[in-house]
């Protein structure tokens, strides 16, 4: 069990829970009352922000009602911009917005259970680890529901070329629960270019190269109907893993990671937080 954690009352919240949102009308509402109930119960403040990926529905609308008519302790914010840019811009955006210490940022359809966040955040706020990611495929993960083979085979493939092309060592860099040390984290994630399903890799590759600490974390994981990952999906995939190897032998990354490594050398202990 990791050591019981003792907070400090804080201006800004210990934790910024964002869920990046794209025509997610029909479950986000259910979603939301998950989280703000897990949430609203935890003795730390937090934010919950729902980041709208230029929705064509009303997810926006949906949002912003449930959040008027469940007002609480957990502060709450919407972003929304048009056109779609996709998930990774749209989890930048909220990793950039983020008021609180630690961020987490979690699929809609809640495939990680909400119940998982002290896996990802204990960790950190423990002050041994600067970014910790939901893992699928270490011992110790469940899977209740698993996803049909073929996705399931391809993104087992797709995870063998993520650890050939980038030396990752990790058996799972797609799963949607990561929590990010934003003091340290926010310089990768000003430096991060990529919009779409490399973006995870990206983020992981950038902190990994700079020198922070990373923790690969077993969690429970259920797949969920309507997820909007698909064949084009992953071919994006392999697209971005190309242009992540283009971006760092051309030096794009060079001033990213030489400000994260320079933050990661003065702040090693999160202010505020008593352990």
């Amino acid at each position: 069990m990791p050591p019981a954690i003792a907070f400090t009352v804080l201006a800004a919240p210990v934790l910024s829970f964002l869920i990046p949102a794209y025509n997610e009308s029909a479950r986000l509402g259910a979603t939301l009352g998950q989280v703000l109930a897990y949430l609203g119960a935890q003795p730390y403040g937090s934010e919950v922000l729902v980041i709208d990926d230029g929705s064509s529905d009303n997810t926006v609308a949906v949002a912003e009602e449930y959040f008027a008519a469940h007002r609480g302790r957990v502060a709450t914010r919407v972003l929304s911009y048009q056109p779609n840019r996709g998930k990774g811009y749209a989890v930048r955006q909220g990793l950039l917005a983020a008021q609180g210490a630690v961020a987490i940022f979690s699929d809609a359809d809640l495939s990680t259970p909400i119940e998982e966040i002290p896996s990802v955040l204990e960790p950190i706020l423990g002050g041994d680890y600067d970014v910790v990611f939901g893992s699928r495929a270490l011992r110790g993960s469940v899977i209740g529901q698993h996803q049909p083979w073929l996705r399931e085979a391809s993104g087992r493939f797709f995870n063998r070329m993520v650890r050939l092309a980038t030396g990752l060592p990790y058996a799972d860099t797609q799963c949607g629960f990561k929590a990010f040390r934003l003091d340290v984290c926010r310089p990768v994630v000003e430096g991060a270019r990529l919009d779409r399903f490399g973006f995870d890799v990206e983020l992981l590759f950038l902190a990994y190269r700079a020198g922070l600490r990373l923790r690969e974390q077993a969690v429970r994981w259920n797949d969920a109907a309507g997820s909007k990952v698909g064949m084009l999906s992953g071919l994006h995939g392999f697209r971005e893993l190309w242009e992540l190897r283009q971006h760092y032998r051309r030096g794009l990354y060079t001033a990213t990671l030489a400000r994260t490594r320079a933050l990661a050398a003065t702040q090693r202990q999160l202010p505020g937080v008593i352990i």
